[in-house]
């Protein structure tokens, strides 16, 4: 007979003058079809307790328990740490990397203290890939981002490495789409949507310089902190679903971080990998806005070579 308990999120409702009712972890209420089983009984088995089989259908019983495991509704075993067996490089201004470093940690995360060395070590690293998947960067900022200080932390995915990050602008914090593939939204992609997105381009990009007067926060706080840390932890678990999904052999797309789903009052929610957030510090509202890569251009034609084709079109129409 199998010890399967009830999911974490999950439990069984019994209303009077009614029969038992699962509420899903997702706040459903499903009737449950006991059979010849006593819902006692069932109840007793899902919860642990300990009591006499004696008068209990044993086989309708284990059929039961089978259909919750099905369902997703209960587990032989204590869920595992989402995080476990991963690695996460944390750095930055410590009013942000501490609490991810600490929210990470207590989901399974082997957490590190890292370096902009360490980082470009990572990002130059060629021969071993049995990382592949199980690490993640994670650098968050407490201000602008200065020119070209992501640049070389960006060609950690092409290394399979997921490369994440946040950084202040002035009450707004942005956090940028977790990349864990070449081809995903990179901390450079996002400056160019940015800056194709508003008309003060010119003056974002002369304020992302340094072009600026003295930073006067605000900064963040304890609980806005919390909320970051708690955003980005987030993106790390969807990432390491995703990743368990496709060793498991999951369809592909089908990921927790391949496309956009449908929220329980029929909004779509942006997939991690293409959800740019921004954070209010004043009052800690979150808005999400989608992102894309940039694809690659062709470099422009040599304007030499372009003049003397034209000329030499033009000589041979005058003939």
């Amino acid at each position: 007979m199998t010890r399967s308990r009830l999911a974490p999120g999950t439990g069984i409702v019994t209303a009077p003058g009614a029969g038992p009712v699962l509420r899903t972890s997702g706040g459903e209420f499903l009737r449950i079809d006991t059979g010849g089983v006593d819902a006692g009984a069932l109840v007793r088995r899902l919860v642990g307790e300990e009591a006499s089989e004696e008068g209990v259908h044993t086989a309708e019983l284990a059929r039961l328990i089978e259909a919750f495991e099905e369902g997703g509704h209960a587990v032989a075993a204590p869920p595992r740490a989402p995080l476990a067996g991963r690695t996460v490089h944390v750095l930055g201004d410590p009013v942000l990397t501490v609490p991810v470093a600490r929210c990470a940690g207590a989901e399974g995360a082997e957490v590190h203290q890292a370096t902009p060395d360490r980082v470009a070590e990572l990002a130059g690293a060629t021969s071993d890939r049995s990382a592949d998947g199980r690490v993640a960067v994670v650098w968050c900022l407490d201000s602008p981002v200065p020119e070209g200080l992501w640049d070389t932390a960006d060609r950690l995915p092409g290394q399979g490495i997921a490369w994440l990050r946040c950084h202040r602008e002035g009450a707004h914090v942005w956090t940028e789409p977790l990349a864990s593939a070449p081809g995903d939204v990179t901390a450079r992609h996002v400056r160019l949507r940015r800056l194709a997105a508003t008309a003060a381009h010119r003056e974002l990009a002369a304020y992302w310089a340094g072009h600026r007067t003295p930073d006067t926060g605000p900064h963040p706080t304890e609980a806005s902190a919390a909320l970051i840390a708690g955003l980005l932890t987030a993106d790390l678990i969807a990432w390491a679903e995703a990743d368990a999904e496709a060793e498991a052999g999951a369809p592909l797309g089908t990921g927790a971080g391949a496309g956009a789903s449908v929220g329980p009052s029929g909004s779509t929610r942006l997939p991690p990998r293409r959800r740019l957030r921004r954070i209010d510090l004043r009052d800690l509202t979150v808005t999400e806005h989608p992102v894309l890569p940039v694809p690659g251009v062709a470099p422009l034609p040599d304007p030499t070579r372009v003049t003397a084709h034209a000329g030499a079109g033009t000589a041979k129409a005058r003939r």
